[in-house]
């Protein structure tokens, strides 16, 4: 069934030049043949006025048709009905007048579907055949085998139309589609790298607050400690103070050294607390979108290892970016919880959703879905994994989870 009329004015398909010019020629059709349809019916001495009468009407009904353009497939179908009702009268005028059957099988192929189309083609066909008896009381071959020729030609060449139609709606589609793919896929590939950059530089910070921590920071440490013991254990005063010196020395430079480690800590993590920066972003995405937030953490998570609470930070940050691009969602939970050895990031919102088997499919040709497959891989690393469930209209589920064991893997 077809639902957009092939008459209509504004219809997208008119950008196509060959539809365009069809549709030119359609009209230039209609006009010519009911001129012709009128010129040899007053050659034949037919009354001027009922020729004009019947001219006005059959062009009328045919410019309504064009400038209306009924939508729905009935409207169309009762359009043409008139439309034949229309012509019929004006056949019983003139047996000239059956030159306008042409039109209508041309509209019949455009407007209605196959068998409907065949059934009213040959209904006119039979108007067409039975006017010259009706009026002139006899008939010849031309007459019958000259329109049976000009109908199936007409149905030929208005389905030959139709496909153009449907080839050049295809191909916008495809344009459409193609290009919606081309920005989204810069948005991922934007996405990716500003990952990758976050990822790179928060893991070499890390190492570097690691290696301080491990190395200058315990040294001086133990300096402070032992230049304690020795003061107390000295009898002399010039060591003592000297031992002093050395304690207030190792404090003071060990202060500055855990203040470089805090310094060199994730800046979303600056005050150690994974929690304060998911209701951070939450805030932020509520402030920019109005998206409803809530954030839930479960009073038993331990103290994390920042690259648990880095990989969980980037993971949220992609779930959430996914969300504002991506989901049109009205609301977006996020628990944060512990179970057994694991901790749990969740991630649910109730927007449009997706396909994830055809995600899981085409994240393993490589071609889309790189944000979660990027957030996939990074936990994988840390000895953890991701899990997506989501249904086209009914949201989307996000679970990233990791380990927490003596044999856990430091990245």
């Amino acid at each position: 069934m077809r639902s957009t009329s092939t008459l209509s004015p504004s219809d997208p398909s008119r950008r196509a030049p060959t539809l365009q010019a069809m549709r030119v020629g359609q009209h230039v059709i209609a006009v010519v043949l009911v001129f012709v349809g009128a010129a040899r019916a007053i050659a034949q001495d037919v009354p001027l006025l009922p020729v004009f009468a019947a001219v006005v009407a059959v062009l009328a009904w045919y410019v309504t048709g064009v400038l209306l353009a009924p939508r729905a497939t009935t409207g169309q179908a009762w359009w043409l009905l008139g439309f034949a009702v229309v012509w019929a009268v004006a056949v019983a005028v003139s047996a000239e007048f059956v030159w306008v059957a042409f039109l209508l099988w041309l509209l019949a192929g455009h407007l209605l579907p196959w068998w409907p189309s065949v059934a009213f083609s040959l209904l006119v066909y039979a108007v067409v055949v039975l006017a010259p008896v009706a009026h002139h009381g006899t008939t010849g071959y031309a007459n019958v085998f000259g329109p049976l020729i000009g109908g199936v030609f007409a149905l030929g060449i208005s389905h030959g139309y139709l496909k153009l139609l449907r080839d050049a709606r295809e191909r916008e589609h495809l344009v459409g589609s193609l290009t919606r793919a081309h920005r989204d896929m810069a948005e991922l590939q934007e996405e990716l790298a500003s990952t990758q950059r976050h990822s790179g530089a928060i893991a070499e910070r890390t190492r570097l607050a690691r290696d301080i921590h491990d190395t200058l920071a315990q040294g001086l440490s133990s300096i402070r400690l032992l230049a304690r013991a020795a003061g107390e254990q000295t009898d002399d005063r010039t060591a003592g103070r000297t031992f002093t010196q050395v304690e207030a020395l190792a404090r003071d430079s060990l202060a500055d050294v855990r203040r470089i480690i805090a310094a060199l800590a994730p800046a979303e993590l600056e005050d150690d607390a994974l929690a304060a920066a998911l209701t951070r972003m939450l805030e932020r995405l509520h402030t920019e979108t109005g998206i409803d937030t809530d954030l839930h953490v479960d009073e038993s998570i331990p103290m994390l290892p920042t690259n648990i609470e880095v990989a969980f930070l980037r993971t949220a940050q992609s779930a959430l970016a996914n969300v504002r691009l991506h989901a049109d969602a009205s609301r977006v939970v996020v628990s944060l919880v512990d179970v057994d050895d694991t901790v749990r990031l969740d991630i649910l919102d109730d927007g449009r959703g997706f396909d994830v088997k055809n995600w899981n499919s085409t994240t393993t040709t490589g071609s889309s879905g790189y944000g979660l497959a990027f957030m996939r891989s990074r936990l994988r690393e840390l000895g953890g994994g991701l899990e997506v469930e989501s249904t086209p209209g009914d949201g989307t589920a996000v679970g990233a989870y990791l380990p927490l064991h003596d044999g856990f893997k430091e990245n």
